[in-house]
């Protein structure tokens, strides 16, 4: 997961709405949004079918979403040190306290946002240290290096959301979306590069989230750059 916007407002009727884009293998299978992790009833996301975790998942009955971005720091897992599709479970089932349930040691970089209706934390990871973050409300950016400083390009409407997403708080996040043409350097919110050994890296998938206690709203689009329609499926 390379591009996250999220917006954090306990006051809302959706106290926690984002737009999370993965960026991958294209040859990395997955698949769709669902219940697929029978020790986590009611937790929802799509799922890497290599490694069987997630890169954002939301627990439908809290109202919380958990969401990882891979850090350039240390781009590869020791042997034997676990994957980071695992953090978003650990984050629903632990929250704060997630960290303690497992060994960083050997993993690789990463960012991991969680989003709950009375609070947003952050943590980074740069291969040795872990450092933990508290967020006041607004709307913020994460890119692989960390937080960037919000833009006024993704502020919300405000509107209540009904039915899909696409008119509701994230109209400008789609917006910029539409606009946006794939690039090398991941610097823009969409991503493609062919890699050498002829596979490509790209922005494989992306989902907008919105949720609050007893309801979770996603929608859903594989292969956003290719400007197809979004899927809206919704859990109570």
């Amino acid at each position: 997961m390379c591009t996250v916007i999220c917006r954090w407002d306990p006051h809302a009727d959706f106290p926690v709405t984002a737009l999370a884009l993965r960026d991958e293998r294209r040859s990395r299978d997955f698949d769709l949004p669902g219940e697929w992790w029978a020790d986590q009833p009611g937790v929802i996301g799509g799922r890497d079918r290599r490694a069987g975790g997630s890169w954002c998942v939301s627990d439908t009955a809290t109202g919380t979403t958990a969401i990882v971005l891979n850090r350039p720091e240390r781009r590869d897992a020791e042997p034997g040190a676990a994957s980071r599709g695992v953090l978003p479970l650990l984050a629903l089932a632990y929250l704060e306290a997630w960290p303690e349930h497992i060994e960083l040691t050997g993993m690789a970089s990463f960012n991991l946002v969680l989003a709950r209706p009375d609070a947003l934390r952050w943590w980074s990871f740069d291969g040795e240290r872990l450092d933990a973050h508290s967020l006041a409300t607004g709307t913020y950016l994460f890119k692989p290096s960390g937080l960037f400083k919000p833009s006024g390009l993704f502020k919300p409407s405000g509107r209540r959301p009904a039915g899909g997403l696409a008119d509701s708080t994230s109209d400008a996040w789609l917006a910029a979306l539409r606009a946006a043409s794939p690039t090398e350097d991941g610097a823009g919110l969409l991503v493609r590069r062919q890699l050498d050994d002829g596979d490509s890296y790209e922005t494989v998938f992306g989902q907008l989230v919105a949720c609050r206690p007893g309801e979770l709203r996603i929608d859903y689009l594989v292969d956003p750059a290719a400007r197809g329609d979004w899927t809206s499926r919704r859990w109570v």
